[in-house]
């Protein structure tokens, strides 16, 4: 992986849109079914949108029915990060980009095998490199 990005708010602000600085500077989520990436079914590695590092390959992309992008797996475990969320009056999983510290979205225990993991995650904190 490579170094942490370590940058300001005000600095991420000047970089990002409105729309990624709501979703991976300040955990807010997008809405179901909106984002560029939820029923894609295009091959590629999925980056983050923050600093390029890249978090899931369209293999492990599936159809959660969910409205946002999902899959079973990271294309390496040290790319994301986990930690407690527990905002909302919820109980819930945060996934972050190891790298930059970006809110990609939440993980469930309700996904397909091998894993059973489900990476739920916002389209807007992801960019697509087309193979």
């Amino acid at each position: 992986m490579a170094d942490k990005v370590i940058k300001t708010d005000k600095e991420w602000e000047k970089e990002l849109t409105p729309e990624q600085f709501e979703v991976c500077r300040k955990k807010g989520t997008e809405r179901a079914f909106t984002g560029a990436y939820w029923d894609c079914k295009d091959s590629g590695t999925y980056r983050c949108s923050c600093c390029d590092n890249p978090l899931f390959n369209s293999a492990s992309k599936f159809n959660s029915g969910t409205g946002w992008p999902s899959f079973s797996t990271p294309l390496r475990p040290d790319n994301v990060v986990t930690e407690s969320d527990n905002t909302l009056l919820m109980r819930r999983t945060e996934v972050l980009c190891s790298r930059c510290g970006a809110h990609l979205g939440h993980v469930f225990d309700d996904g397909l095998t091998p894993s059973g993991l489900r990476y739920c995650i916002n389209s807007i904190s992801l960019k697509l490199d087309k193979e």
